[in-house]
């Protein structure tokens, strides 16, 4: 079985080499220690974990998140969440469609006490808001407890390798996001006041205001004074033909592969969503050596920042805009992915479908807030506030700062005296702005030896590259949402080339060649030394990836205080020097031609019980408009995820079906809200005969 782990990477610091044993389905393989089960078996190249019982479907991974119930597996006996639960010495796994014994809980039957802890603020999730809020509660000394269902703090942060937008004084713009995570981890680390709960969920609100924790030391109940809810989010997904197949899940869960453990999950990716998480998802699959086919996006153009976008297409990743997937195909996994141009009412135009060779298919089409806890906390009356992604789905600049001001608020309303200055506010929602309409680039000229070109042209939240000048030359007027100014004479340093998130600036040498026939640039470079050596000829791209030319790679600076990216100077002709933004490192494909007709094809809907689209329409028709009532007909939402990856697209049938919304009655919100093993809530006796 080959190993398919990243060895090398232009950002990642390799992970331990230290192995253990385990099987899967009788075969012997190995995992890094430490490592999840899903990661150790696509290291070793397996992305079928089973076949489901209802009609043989295969099964894969989706969320890579515990919201989704597809890859569960029996682990030495015991169903599990596979992305969730590491690999332990000698675990023997198996996929449940073998039906395994599973093993026996030897305890007493009898209702046990269970431990209640009483503190007084409860943090729910460990991502940016909540550690972030623990702070800033427990440097004025109140008694936290962070719940996080992970391993270590630091939520999505970890997944990110790329430098955050944002504010340099208030939320580390700048900043690698995996970076940001450990700091944050470390600063609550060393406040006495805070403690964490690590590989525990909290899976259910209560009307007598506690909350139950599933974890490694059993079922607890937690009483608190105060709750912050800080869940996060989780990715949306799509119901076409194929949408089940393995290869086909999420873009966070292609991040948590390749950039948390480290595992080559792909070869060739075709990515569906122009947000900021499919374009960065592509910049990571590129940097892992995964090859991005291109990315389709139904609207007139990508929601995600321009930059984002920008930086992709010079490396050679075609986008199509007014595109979606029609369907994906392949023989128990993905093989073929076909796309389509779209009207203006979102329909597929005929004759415009192309195919694709791939395989994977990632589903970036947005998030939706993991708010389960908070709903059942606030229908009980309960003290709770929520932050980050629970509270509204922003960047994650904007969690960070989301959960410093409420962090305070919660202080104040346990009495403590603590200043919340009165911009905070209005900051905040800055830093949840998606972007204005981009303006024309027009690149300046500039009678001095060295300038940069700083080719951000969409209104963003975000400073470093004004932080970065030793000599104050960029500026912003009135706020960090306006475009750069550069104005002075620049010594050339590079800083603006190295801090800005967008990789937007490149240096012009105008003292390179008096002749003028040749320029050198200096531009940003985050990918190993193999993909663009010393002395290549490159072809070079204009800002939104055009081809301009071709360069030469005269010279690459690499030192400690560049942050891992590396400053890659680049030789063009003098006539090309204020077009070249960057250059391939693909060259972009237009896939085949589609001939014959589609095969007819009825979408999976609910992955859990594999409930078909044909069915749940059927009820629709038949006038269910009460989804606990379609729950019991069909059995969508009735499986182990509770409905969290399905209820969304049960709501847009009824919509496809013309059926208002407000007809439609949302599905009961009941703990447990997360899978629990029935033996967390099993003690065993101390003594004997009881």
């Amino acid at each position: 079985m080959s190993d398919r782990r990243i060895d090398s990477h232009p950002i990642l610091p390799p992970l331990t080499s230290e192995r253990i044993d385990f099987t899967f389905n009788g075969e012997a393989l190995q995992a890094r220690k430490g490592e999840v089960i899903s990661s150790a078996l696509y290291a070793a190249g397996i992305s079928i974990f089973g076949h489901h019982h209802k009609d043989h479907g295969p099964q894969g991974i989706y969320c890579v998140n515990g919201q989704c119930s597809q890859y569960t597996v029996v682990a030495d006996g015991r169903p599990v969440k596979s992305c969730m639960v590491p690999v332990s010495p000698g675990m023997s796994v198996q996929s449940c469609e073998d039906h395994p014994a599973l093993s026996e809980v030897e305890a007493s039957a009898s209702s046990p006490d269970v431990p209640d802890i009483e503190v007084q603020v409860l943090i729910i999730g460990g991502g940016p808001a909540g550690v972030c809020a623990a702070n800033e509660l427990g440097r004025l000394g109140i008694e936290c407890l962070i719940v996080d269902d992970k391993q270590e703090l630091g939520g999505k942060l970890g997944l990110q390798t790329h430098n955050f937008f944002g504010s340099v004084a208030d939320c580390y713009a700048g900043m690698r996001g995996m970076d940001i995570g450990t700091r944050l981890a470390e600063e609550v680390g060393a406040l006495p006041t805070v403690d964490v709960w690590l590989d525990s969920t909290v899976v259910g609100a209560f009307c007598d205001g506690k909350f139950g924790v599933a974890g490694p030391q059993g079922y607890r109940l937690v009483s608190p004074h105060a709750t912050l809810i800080t869940c996060g989010a989780r990715e949306k997904s799509l119901s076409f033909p194929g949408c089940d197949l393995p290869g086909v899940y999420g873009a966070g869960a292609f991040q948590t592969l390749v950039n948390r453990d480290q595992v080559r999950c792909a070869e060739k990716l075709f990515i569906i969503g122009g947000g900021n998480v499919g374009l960065i998802g592509a910049y990571h699959a590129l940097q892992a050596g995964i090859d991005v086919v291109g990315l389709v996006e139904a609207l007139p153009r990508c929601g995600g920042y321009k930059v984002h976008e920008d930086k992709i297409k010079r490396l050679g990743v075609p986008i199509w805009t007014r595109h979606t997937v029609l369907r994906v195909e392949g023989d128990e996994k993905v093989e073929r992915v076909i796309t389509a141009a779209i009207d203006d009412k979102f329909q597929p135009i005929a004759g415009t479908e192309r195919a694709f060779e791939v395989d994977t298919v990632l589903v970036a089409v947005g998030l939706s807030p993991v708010d389960e806890l908070l709903v059942k906390a606030r229908e009980y009356g309960m003290k709770v506030m929520a932050a980050g992604d629970t509270n509204e789905i922003a960047e994650a600049s904007a969690a960070i700062f989301s959960g410093k001001i409420t962090g305070r608020k919660l202080a104040r309303d346990l009495g403590f005296d603590v200043p919340i200055p009165s911009d905070w506010e209005s900051f905040g929602e800055m830093l949840k702005h998606h972007g204005s309409e981009p303006v024309a680039y027009e690149a300046p000229v500039i009678d001095t030896p060295v300038y940069p070109l700083l080719r951000c042209v969409q209104e963003i939240p975000c400073n470093p590259c004004i932080e970065a000048c030793p000599h104050d030359l960029i500026s912003m007027p009135g706020s960090i949402l306006a475009l750069p100014d550069f104005a002075g004479l620049c010594e050339g340093c590079g800083q603006c080339v190295i801090a800005c998130p967008g990789l937007a600036i490149n240096l012009v040498h105008n003292d390179y060649d008096p002749t003028g026939e040749k320029a050198l640039l200096t531009l940003p470079f985050e990918f190993e030394d193999e993909v663009i050596p010393f002395g290549a000829e490159v072809v070079t791209t204009d800002m939104e990836g055009n081809e301009v030319g071709t360069g030469t790679v005269i010279a690459v600076r690499k030192r400690e205080d560049q942050d891992r990216r590396k400053l890659l100077m680049l030789e063009v002709p003098g006539t090309d020097k204020f077009l070249v933004a960057g250059f391939r490192i693909r060259e972009p494909w237009q896939g085949e031609p589609v001939e014959g007709e589609a095969p007819d094809a009825d979408p999976m809907v609910c992955r859990c019980e594999r409930v078909r689209k044909s069915e749940i329409v059927t009820a629709i028709r038949d006038g269910v408009r009460d989804m606990n009532q379609l729950k019991a007909v069909v059995r969508s939402g009735m499986g182990g995820c509770g409905g969290k990856t399905c209820t969304e697209l049960v709501m847009r049938l009824y919509r496809e079906e013309g059926v208002d919304p407000s007809e439609v009655t949302q599905p009961s919100i009941r703990p447990l809200v997360a899978e629990v093993h029935l033996g967390d809530f099993v003690r065993t006796s101390d003594k004997e005969g009881d």
